[in-house]
């Protein structure tokens, strides 16, 4: 009797994400997590307290000096560009899976902010930015008179 094929649950998934998100690009446009000829973009999380907007950028592997970060009205652009090792004579990659080459995100911020106050580092791969929110955009309560 020949030998029996292993049952793999998850046999053709790769192919399919694939095949879906070249429908989704070629439908809706170029989502900004996709990775094109050595252009990727970095995820990102953007969150609001009651006095700060805070950005969090993973982007590992980055030496501070090839990170570029600017505001432009309420919009923060962050960009840059993670090199490859050079190839070495005698030796061959069987895989690489991490991005590299140029990247860059235009985020629109939530609120109003104070950009020349912002605050960023860099710490484990992950950069993060600051905003102190505009006076106008803080939320203020306001007092009920009774009559």
């Amino acid at each position: 009797m020949g030998k029996m094929k292993k049952y793999e649950p998850y046999w053709g998934i790769d192919n399919f994400k694939r095949d879906m998100d070249r429908l989704f690009d070629s439908f809706f446009g170029h989502w900004p997590t996709e990775e094109y000829a050595g252009v990727w973009a970095p995820a990102v999380d953007i969150e609001e307290t009651k006095d700060t907007v805070h950005v969090k950028v993973e982007i590992p592997g980055m030496k501070k000096e090839d990170i570029k970060i600017q505001t432009v009205g309420d919009t923060l652009v962050i960009s840059g560009e993670r090199r490859h090792e050079s190839e070495e004579k005698d030796k061959h990659f069987h895989r690489v899976e991490r991005a590299y080459g140029k990247f860059q995100r235009a985020l629109q911020l939530p609120v109003e902010v104070q950009s020349d106050k912002a605050k960023a580092n860099y710490k484990d791969g992950v950069l993060e930015i600051s905003f102190p929110k505009s006076e106008k955009a803080k939320a203020r309560e306001i007092e009920i008179d009774v009559k």
